[in-house]
């Protein structure tokens, strides 16, 4: 309060100066994001541009504005700027001081604005800038070279304008220039002095796509050398263009050539003539209707490796078709025959293409295959004919023997309208590993015969067919299966005692989910010791896990050691074994979601403790005990558990309530799906919001409840004890009163004592104390004098006088207290009950304890009736565990022996 007086008494000026100090220093919070050397201000309604932010970010995002304008002075302050992006505003001027100020400006984009015109002046600065975006400005036309001194551009992105020419300077300019994208313009004339500006670049993308390109003149692609890559899409060029197109390109670099939608109606023996001389590797000319191939098209392009004519209509394919394309690795042909006339593949239509390695025919229905329609394909590896109707509908060993001496690794038939597999059906195919079946109409026994000569075979893919039923045989020829897929395929057993899988000891995967299997024996999974992944959800299951099922509960788990992933998701399982995964220690990700489980066993998991995700959602679980889950939730990261009827009671939910709120595992949906059903002052509630501090109040009166329970217990037994044994009680207390009451009242301060400590121990503690405490006898410097029973007891006196007269004739008592002192009946009884009364009778401060052992203070009272905290400190010793403390033992001993008697 004096300080805030003082203050108030200040001169005006003083205030004034104050206040010209603080205010630099009062920094407002900016609202843009900053990230390492970035600042994101985009989507922030600016008017005008940050001067608050980071002086050395080096990247400026200011899109999604409102700015209208780009102040040189209010940038200039971010000198180390590499990327200005103001796209999304209102920008119609650019001012040219602006890349003198941002020397290091690398990359700008000022798509999405109102430039309609660039000037001269624009970029003179910019000599560092290697990426410029202007698409979308509204642009249509390009006067003088507003680019000349763009040395070292790069990407030069001017698409979505309205320009009618692709002119954009009248000298050679960009001699960086690696990709000019031009797409959506309006564009239609490729004139030569239009690409002047180009001659001395090194372009090597060119898009021109969604252009309507009327002309090409043959000079146009003269200058462009280094031209690797033409993209012409969405265009109506028509093959007459496209041919004109072709010879326009002579002699030129070019290597990708994207023909795409360009309506092309067919391709003759000339259409690609003019890329004789070309090194064309793709060509794509897909989605252009195109309904005839003529004889040699293709002799053009010997060194053509990517083909694709995808989504045409082609009538028919002659063996001369792909003549020429021996070097060709990738022929795409989806959709590539007509679907509203009749089309005809004849044999060897593959003939020349040796070295292709990946054929595409998805999508063509009704294909006619024959024993040669593949003849020739010597080094295909990869064969897709999704959707692709077959003309038989049975797979039989001539299908596809045209392929016997083809490497081929893998073959795709998904929805290829297949009904049946007969014998040997791939027996041609000796080196396939990947076999796709489906989605298909399969409908037979599999005996085993049908997947003969797959030696190498990999993985084997039958869901979604229509029925399959496996026998003991089925796999019997496929030893080298890793991955099996039987998903709803009304999966049946023909011999449910004799496992299908056995022999298959490389199978890693194993998908039988969504075939209402409700019978498995014990050993349908034997043999398969390398399984990492099992699917079974969606089945009918439970039965096998009752404990009423006849014969007990069906462990058809048992021998999967090596089992990592486990699904059983909604098998209507209302009981689980307690063995039932016993023995999969390598079990990380276990799902039992959508089940009946109300009650888990609590050694279910003793196997598992290092689950990695765990789901048990959506099931009857009210209680989740610390007992059965402790142990499983120290390392888990998932946790499913929502959708539970959870019973939010001290007793059922509270170790899970805190649990949940203090984890660091994901638990999905936390907020929504774990909800209180019971009791019905919780139900609705979160489970994140149960209070668990009554359950803590609770405890105290669980420890009473047990106190008292133990009280009663004893109180009866005591009762029973006196009706029983009470004669004998009391004649003992007798024979002690009359004993301790028949000698006379000793005055501490006057009397002298013979020994220096009486020593109270147990007889297995003999030992330790003749070694340690009667050798202080020695030292003749103390003069120490222990009363020690087996030596100076005197004789022909009864045992219990004695004692009595010894401790009376010591200074000090000595505990030697150990769980052999703590079980030792006389001590308890006569030694220790004597030495205290006396004590107390006495006011004498005169016992000493020496814990031998580490005995808890609750046992020391619980024994002999006393406490550590009823004696001083100097009284309480304890025999040290290091040898080289034994003195200092030793030295506390004797200040303790030789302590004041007297009760402070």
């Amino acid at each position: 309060m004096s300080s805030m007086r003082c203050v108030r008494f200040l001169p005006l000026k003083w205030l004034c100066g104050i206040y010209a100090i603080c205010v630099p220093f009062i920094v407002s919070e900016n609202p843009c994001k900053i990230t390492q050397d970035k600042a994101d201000c985009s989507h922030m309604k600016l008017s005008e541009i940050p001067s608050d932010l980071p002086r050395d970010i080096k990247a400026l995002d200011l899109s999604h504005n409102q700015l209208k304008k780009i102040p040189t002075a209010n940038l200039s302050i971010y000198n180390q700027l590499e990327e200005l992006d103001v796209g999304y505003n209102t920008l119609h001027l650019f001012e040219p001081e602006l890349c003198d100020s941002l020397t290091t400006l690398k990359r700008l984009n000022l798509q999405h604005n109102e430039f309609t015109k660039i000037s001269e002046k624009y970029f003179l600065s910019c000599k560092n800038l290697n990426d410029l975006r202007l698409n979308y400005n509204g642009i249509n036309a390009i006067n003088g070279n507003p680019f000349e001194n763009l040395e070292n551009l790069s990407v030069l992105d001017m698409s979505h304008n309205k320009l009618t020419s692709t002119f954009l300077g009248d000298r050679p300019q960009m001699p960086n220039l690696k990709e000019l994208l031009l797409f959506s313009n309006k564009i239609i004339e490729l004139k030569e002095e239009a690409a002047t500006f180009l001659q001395n670049t090194s372009l090597q993308k060119l898009d021109l796509s969604s252009n309507p390109i009327k002309v090409i003149n043959q000079n146009y692609f003269r200058g462009l050398r280094s031209l690797h890559t033409l993209i012409m899409v969405d265009m109506q060029l028509g093959s007459s263009l496209v041919e004109q197109l072709c010879t326009a390109l002579e002699d030129k670099g070019i290597q990708v050539l994207l023909l795409i939608n360009v309506q092309m109606s067919g391709i003759n023996n000339t259409t690609f003539k003019g890329l004789a001389a070309t090194n064309l590797t793709s060509l794509d000319i897909s989605k252009n209707s195109i309904s005839h191939i003529d004889n040699d098209s293709f002799v053009y392009l010997p060194n053509l490796q990517n083909l694709t004519l995808d989504y045409n209509q082609v009538l028919l394919l002659s063996p001369y078709s792909f003549h020429g394309l021996s070097e060709l690795k990738t022929l795409s042909l989806k959709r590539f025959f007509s679907t509203s006339k009749v089309y005809k593949i004849e044999d060897l239509s593959f003939q020349w293409l040796k070295n292709l390695e990946y054929l595409n025919v998805d999508g063509n229905r009704n294909l006619d295959l024959t024993e040669k329609t593949f003849t020739g394909l010597n080094s295909l590896k990869n064969l897709s004919m999704v959707e692709c109707s077959i003309n038989l509908d049975t797979i039989t060993n001539k299908t596809f023997s045209s392929l016997s001496m083809s490497p081929l690794l893998e073959i795709n038939l998904t929805k290829a309208g297949i009904a049946k597999l007969e014998y040997g059906s791939f027996l041609a195919l000796g080196r396939l590993q990947r076999l796709d079946l489906g989605l298909n109409r399969i409908d037979q026994d599999l005996d085993g015969n049908e997947f003969i000569g797959l030696h190498q075979i990999q993985l084997i893919y039958l869901s979604y067919n229509n029925r399959l039923t496996l026998t003991r045989n089925s796999f019997s020829f496929v030893p080298s299966l890793q991955r099996l897929n039987l998903r709803k395929i009304k999966l049946t057993f023909r011999e449910p005692n004799l496992s299908p899988f056995h022999g298959l000891q490389n199978l890693t995967l194993l998908d039988l989910s969504n075939n209402n299997i409700a019978n498995l024996e014990e050993n349908i999974f034997e043999g398969l010791s390398s399984l990492r992944i099992l699917n079974l959800q969606h089945n009918n299951l439970a039965r096998l896990w009752k404990n009423a099922n006849p014969g007990g509960p069906v462990l058809f788990l048992k021998g999967l050691h090596n089992l990592e992933i486990m699904n059983l998701l909604s098998n209507g399982f209302d009981e689980i074994p307690a063995a039932a995964f016993q023995g999969l220690s390598k079990l990380r990700i276990l799902d039992l979601g959508e089940n009946n489980v109300y009650l888990l066993p609590k050694s279910l998991f003793d196997d598992q403790p290092s689950f990695y995700q765990l789901n048990l959602h959506k099931n009857l679980i009210t209680s989740v005990e610390k007992e059965l889950y402790q142990n499983v939730f120290s390392n888990i990261k998932i946790l499913d558990m929502g959708g539970n009827p959870f019973d939010c009671t001290c007793e059922s939910i509270a170790w899970f309530a805190n649990w949940v709120n203090t984890t660091n595992a994901s638990i999905p949906g936390l907020d929504t799906q774990y909800i209180c059903n019971t009791p019905s002052n919780y139900h609705g509630v979160s489970l994140k919001h149960f209070d668990n501090s009554p359950c803590k109040d609770a405890a105290p009166f669980k420890k009473c409840f047990i106190f008292t329970f133990t009280f009663t217990v004893a109180f009866i037994l005591v009762v029973f004890m006196i009706e029983f044994q009470g004669w004998r009680i009391q004649f003992y207390w007798n024979v002690s009163v009359n004993r301790i009451l028949g000698f006379r009242e000793i005055d501490p301060r006057g009397e002298n004592f013979r020994y220096d400590a009486y020593i109270v121990h147990a007889k297995e503690d003999e030992n330790w104390v003749e070694n340690n405490l009667i050798i202080l006898e020695d030292d003749e410097a103390c003069g120490l004098k222990f009363f020690f029973e087996d030596r100076d007891m005197e004789s022909g006196k009864p045992q219990l006088e004695a004692i009595v007269n010894s401790i009376r004739s010591s200074r000090k008592i000595i505990f030697v207290i150990t769980h052999y002192f703590l079980n030792d009946p006389w001590c308890k009884r006569f030694k220790i009950h004597h030495a205290v009364q006396q004590a107390i009778e006495q006011s004498r401060d005169s016992i000493i304890l020496i814990f031998l052992e580490d005995i808890p203070d609750y046992k020391l009272n619980h024994s002999i009736h006393l406490r550590k905290g009823m004696f001083t400190t100097r009284c309480i010793l304890t025999w040290p565990a290091q040898n080289d403390r034994v003195n200092a033992f030793h030295q506390n001993l004797k200040i303790a022996l030789g302590s004041s008697n007297l009760v402070t």
